[in-house]
């Protein structure tokens, strides 16, 4: 699952813009065009996500379309629908399978959202006031657990033991992955491999599993489904990658979220790794207070910032976040050149780019 990569030659590559990664930045074209291809099935996802969030306990409604109006990319549900239909899949049993399983899996990660901002006490989420800041941690908590029994509920009628061993699986993992976060939380010894496997077990876990279910239900033959279930994990690794290194690189407007959340938590990501393996003595000073002992003063954030960016951490985690996207690119190769193909291509490239 690593990446052979050593922190003081990741970022050797210099672009102009001076992140010292050469990148390209298709922006958010590639996954647009992608839910552009899927629209009609999103379509009826988002119809059943809408029609399962429904309960007689006014308060699960009223908190779940917070959540819809808050939007998102919807990344996890889409990659479900093009791997069952990249496998073949039409509608033949007259099912819609892939849909409702797509509904499944966009519940399970709005719990783990739901649980996570409880857990990080955060206040934003996609650019609009999180739902524990506005209905309190006992309500999120409980509609968490509310998505993830509507989502063994959505298992048990589509009956497919595969399905449920893969998402069952990709769960607890999601929880593991958390866990292990919160033990390697301001601990500086915490090596670039154990990092690897907490953002593999709460992230990439849950896209591996979107796209395996999804060959699953396509009928795909066993090399099909793991050259997809790799897809999905190595999709996944690159957009975590991304996404902690705009905690240090993106404006909050862009981000959705506040910048610095994971510097005030004292997470350990990779572009505090690099910056702590590339700095000076006075640097790693500097990063054990503010990280190990969280004996943050005001304008530490921005020296944060400024040591960040004099040892080209974010260079290094987004020259990562490439070469996972590459191998994702790779694990397609197998299937024959078409337009849902290449689209996922787009997608794979779009995850180590994206600008939030």
């Amino acid at each position: 699952m690593g990446v052979a990569i050593s922190l003081s030659e990741a970022g050797r590559t210099t672009s102009q813009d001076g992140s010292g990664v050469s990148v390209s930045k298709p922006g958010e074209a590639g996954l647009k065009a992608l839910a552009d291809y899927l629209a009609s099935d999103m379509l009826a996802c988002n119809q059943v996500i809408v029609d399962r969030m429904q309960s007689p306990v006014a308060l699960i409604p009223q908190l779940a379309a917070h959540l819809v109006a808050a939007g998102g990319k919807r990344l996890r549900p889409l990659l479900t629908l093009a791997a069952a239909r990249m496998c073949g899949y039409n509608n033949q049993d007259g099912r819609m399978r892939h849909v409702e399983i797509a509904a499944c899996v966009e519940f399970i990660h709005t719990a783990t959202l739901l649980h996570d901002d409880v857990v990080d006490d955060s206040q934003l989420r996609r650019g609009l006031a999180s739902a524990n800041a506005i209905f309190g941690n006992k309500a999120s908590v409980l509609v968490g657990d509310f998505l993830f029994a509507r989502s063994f509920q959505i298992l048990t009628a589509d009956a497919s033991l595969s399905v449920m061993a893969i998402l069952s699986a990709a769960s607890v993992t999601l929880a593991e992955g958390e866990v292990m976060q919160m033990t390697t939380q301001n601990d500086l010894s915490t090596s670039v491999d154990q990092y690897l496997q907490v953002i593999y077990g709460k992230t990439a876990a849950l896209f591996a599993a979107a796209c395996e279910s999804g060959a699953v239900i396509g009928e795909a033959t066993p090399e099909q489904r793991e050259a997809l279930r790799m897809y999905g994990a190595n999709l996944g690794m690159a957009f975590q990658l991304v996404d902690d290194a705009l905690d240090y690189a993106a404006d909050q407007a862009t981000l959705g979220k506040e910048v610095g959340d994971d510097f005030r938590e004292g997470k350990v990501t990779l572009p505090v790794l690099a910056a702590y393996d590339a700095g000076n003595e006075e640097d790693r000073i500097f990063w054990r207070r503010v990280i190990e002992e969280c004996d943050q003063h005001p304008g530490d954030l921005e020296a944060a910032l400024d040591r960040i960016a004099k040892t080209n951490a974010i260079g290094i985690t987004l020259k990562c976040a490439e070469d996972y996207a590459a191998k994702a690119r790779e694990n397609l190769s197998m299937f024959p050149d078409d337009t849902l193909k290449n689209l996922l291509l787009e997608t794979a490239s779009y995850s180590a780019s994206r600008e939030r």
